[in-house]
């Protein structure tokens, strides 16, 4: 297997610290600690690159907060200068070991995201239902507490496999010590997100090429597999959860880890997926509900642009109509018959 050597002076290359920034600042560029980085942008960014080429480099403490989108989770935060040091590591780990990810490996990849995600979903229970003429069953998946569990030494194992570059392994260890000695990883950081997928191409290679399970969808750590079989699913599953215990040291959630019937409804990236039609998560109707519930017209209109989007992927034209003419009624007169129209009419049911 080829390794990739010399990666840390790419990585401190002025062109590359400069692609970062561009990165980090993407839709925040109005954020006060933008607008004072980019003040003095080349000065700083020369600083940042003296720190890493001597080694100097140190993050500063994780900022915590607590978001609440449906379910609570707790957001550790990089300060803005060493976002820019993530998105340089991204950069140049990204293009290495994207050639190593399986198709169906989804979430933070160009062209993998939700949607997409689903059209394969949707794809698959075609064709192992045989167009819904034969039972269809899928093993729903979800790795137990993913991010507070993925072990730092087997991760850098897995990054070496590419890696030949002492220096760069000295800067992704100084990232992850930032958050914690030995497990886990901030939700927040773009290098959480990159190595997740690394992290779980170990399990994507064991489904796909020891189990040989042909329909298989991963996104971040939820991910499914369709037979027609259910003892079979059954299998994979206890298969899937010993390499989990075993090569790294994860486990699958016991309670939100099952075989189903697609019939029965599949609660998958948000919707609850049926071989005819797709509905949202009630959890997902409570949540914007009280998205909604406020007396200012503009965060509520940017919100539903966005949720509508979502929800135009779901069997929802009666929900999203009864959410508009609420809005008209509250707001008499700010809403616009034309844009009433397209926001409801529009089914973008794949």
């Amino acid at each position: 297997m080829k390794k990739y050597k010399n990666l840390y002076q790419e990585l401190c290359s002025e062109e590359n610290l400069d692609l970062a920034f561009k990165k980090a600042q993407k839709r925040k560029s109005r954020k006060p600690y933008v607008i004072e980085f980019n003040n003095n942008l080349n000065e700083n960014l020369k600083i940042l690159r003296d720190e890493l080429l001597s080694e100097r480099y140190k993050p500063r403490p994780l900022r915590t907060f607590v978001i609440r989108d449906p379910k609570v989770r707790k957001i550790r935060k990089s300060y803005f200068v060493d976002r820019i040091v993530h998105h340089a590591i991204c950069n140049v780990l990204e293009p290495i070991f994207e050639k190593r990810f399986i198709h169906d490996s989804f979430a933070n990849r160009i062209g993998k995201g939700t949607l997409n995600a689903i059209k394969r979903f949707d794809k698959f229970k075609l064709k192992v239902s045989k167009n819904n003429t034969r039972n269809c069953y899928v093993f729903k998946a979800d790795v137990k507490h993913y991010f507070d569990e993925v072990n730092h030494s087997i991760l850098i194992d897995i990054l070496r496999k590419k890696i030949n570059d002492e220096r760069l392994i000295s800067l992704i260890s100084k990232v992850l010590k930032n958050h914690s000695d030995k497990i886990g990883m901030p939700l927040g950081n773009m290098t959480s997100q990159f190595f997740a997928n690394c992290y779980l191409n170990e399990l994507d290679q064991f489904v796909k090429n020891e189990l040989k399970a042909k329909y298989y969808i991963r996104y971040v750590d939820d991910f499914i597999i369709l037979h027609n079989d259910k003892n079979i699913l059954e299998n994979y599953k206890e298969k899937i959860n010993i390499f989990l215990k075993e090569k790294l040291q994860i486990e699958l959630h016991p309670t939100k880890s099952k075989v189903l019937l697609l019939n029965k409804g599949i609660a998958f990236l948000g919707y609850r997926n049926y071989p005819y039609h797709r509905l949202l998560r009630k959890s997902n109707i409570r949540t914007m509900k009280k998205r909604i519930d406020i007396e200012d017209y503009d965060p509520i209109c940017e919100f539903l642009e966005g949720w509508f989007s979502y929800a135009n992927h779901a069997n929802t034209y009666n929900l999203r109509h009864k959410v508009t003419e609420n809005i008209e009624d509250s707001f008499p007169g700010r809403i616009s018959k034309l844009h009433m129209d397209r926001m409801i009419k529009k089914e973008a049911i794949a």
